[in-house]
């Protein structure tokens, strides 16, 4: 029987740690399945899913640890089996704007206060094409229960769009 365990990791930033990862994984016959890296302020820092048998997650999560002496701190938890049962449809929003304080504070209130969960969040600070102020995007992937009021939702995002004087779509 296999076990998904996920793990985040995080450490200065230096090369070798994603080998670091992969060996230590693939030494507990485990399988890399799915990651998210990057650089952030001079840290790396991820988030990876890896199924390894049973019977060595507990060495495994052991010899991840053991990583921290070189650097590299890891947690690891098992992930749960049990597939969400709520029907979803699937949206993406994006957005664009001056960078300022509470932007994803104000757009992920109005997510969750609709029961809609942030599948997937990428932001980044881009300079702007014709001035060399900061711009905030931000796209996400959402799963919505299939009974939201997708009329409410986009007023509502229109509204904070608004206030933040941002530009936001959801496809």
């Amino acid at each position: 029987m296999m076990t998904s365990l996920v793990l985040t990791v995080i450490g200065p930033d230096k090369p070798g740690l994603v080998e670091m990862l992969a060996k230590t994984i693939s030494a507990h016959n485990g399988n890399w399945l799915e990651s998210g890296m990057s650089r952030l302020a001079g840290k790396f820092a991820g988030i990876l899913v890896a199924q390894v048998p049973e019977a060595s997650a507990d060495a495994l999560i052991n010899a991840l640890q053991q990583l921290e002496t070189q650097g590299l701190k890891v947690l690891a938890e098992r992930a749960s089996d049990h597939p969400d049962s709520a029907a979803t449809e699937t949206a993406i929003l994006e957005l664009v704007g001056h960078d300022k304080p509470g932007i994803v504070r104000d757009i992920s209130q109005a997510l969750a206060s609709r029961n809609i969960n942030v599948e997937r969040l990428n932001t980044e600070l881009v300079s702007g094409s014709m001035s060399a102020e900061l711009l905030f995007k931000a796209r996400a992937e959402l799963h919505l229960p299939t009974n939201t009021d997708l009329d409410d939702l986009q007023e509502a995002l229109e509204a904070i769009a608004s206030d933040l004087m941002v530009d936001i779509t959801l496809n």
